[in-house]
């Protein structure tokens, strides 16, 4: 398997047995940081990664108990959604929102250490988290047209004018299977498109000077992303459902309308969490998890995108 960007996570996979049985912690080692299944992560290469790619994958930074904790919690969501409309993102794709309640307002995720510091050094110290949600392809899915996932932050820099910003709205994700061969539907990415208006990253996809490379990944591993990457889902061929995590971090100043955290209004939070959810609705109850509506359907993800998808 071919894996299409800097891989910065240290030794090698644990075997399963080890792997399930470890908890771990993280911790600061010089120029690295302990992840929690036991690998090192490198922030220093990781950023420049992601600024030269606008994504980064790492290996390993997530207990795969944890993971399993996640996926064993969002099946009856998905079940339930899938009995109550949509999809939401085209044939055989949902977008499902997480409710903040475990396992999924785990403070070793949300505030991972690792994943935290190289959040803040690409969007800053100040950083706000105000996404925690799924894709996931089912069998018969097919391929989303690529897109971007938000618009620039100024007009003049869609028309070309001026040159993109530096980042502001990142997407943090995690697989809750795994996703070894094309079959399941892994998501496709453009390298180095994220400073790019999406019309020159398409011309530069067109023209084969940049390619739409899959992103293999197992349970653990975690992909940080600039949203604005052009990128796409693939179709899901396996009669496994293919469910993504995305937290969404952003700029302090960035408001997205199409997306929040409803923080129960008893929920005891960590300073970090609280810092990072200060923006976020505090509700007196969560709405029923999997069978609320969702605001970030197809129509909405367009608007976000700043149009930008279209054939290619």
């Amino acid at each position: 398997v071919l894996y299409p960007t800097l891989c910065v996570s240290g030794a090698g996979r644990l075997p399963e047995k080890s792997r399930h049985e470890m908890t771990g912690c993280s911790a600061v080692l010089g120029g690295r940081l302990r992840a929690m299944s036991g690998g090192s992560v490198d922030v220093e290469a990781s950023v420049a990664a992601f600024h030269r790619d606008g994504y980064v994958l790492l290996r390993g930074v997530l207990p795969e108990t944890t993971v399993a904790a996640w996926a064993a919690a969002f099946a009856p969501l998905l079940e339930g959604r899938l009995g109550c409309g949509g999809p939401e993102r085209g044939p055989g794709r949902y977008y499902v929102t997480l409710p903040f309640m475990p396992p999924f307002s785990d403070d070793g995720v949300l505030c991972h250490p690792t994943l935290l510091e190289i959040v803040r050094r690409i969007v800053g110290r100040d950083a706000v988290l105000c996404q925690i949600a799924t894709d996931t392809p089912l069998q018969g899915s097919q391929h989303q047209e690529v897109h971007r996932d938000c618009a620039p932050l100024f007009f003049e820099t869609a028309a070309n004018e001026f040159p993109e910003t530096p980042s502001f709205q990142l997407a943090v994700n995690f697989p809750l299977v795994d996703i070894q061969d094309a079959a399941i539907g892994p998501v496709e990415i453009a390298k180095g498109t994220h400073r790019l208006s999406p019309d020159a990253g398409k011309r530069l996809i067109e023209r084969g000077e940049v390619r739409l490379e899959p992103v293999y990944m197992r349970r653990g591993d975690v992909l940080i992303r600039d949203v604005r990457g052009l990128h796409r889902g693939t179709p899901n061929r396996t009669a496994t459902p293919r469910p993504m995590v995305v937290l969404g971090y952003s700029r302090a100043f960035l408001r997205r309308p199409e997306v929040s955290v409803q923080v129960p209004a008893d929920a005891a939070l960590s300073p970090t969490a609280a810092h990072l959810l200060r923006h976020e609705p505090r509700v007196a109850a969560l709405p029923t998890p999997g069978r609320a509506k969702e605001n970030y359907d197809a129509a909405a993800l367009e608007t976000a995108s700043g149009r930008s998808i279209s054939k290619l």
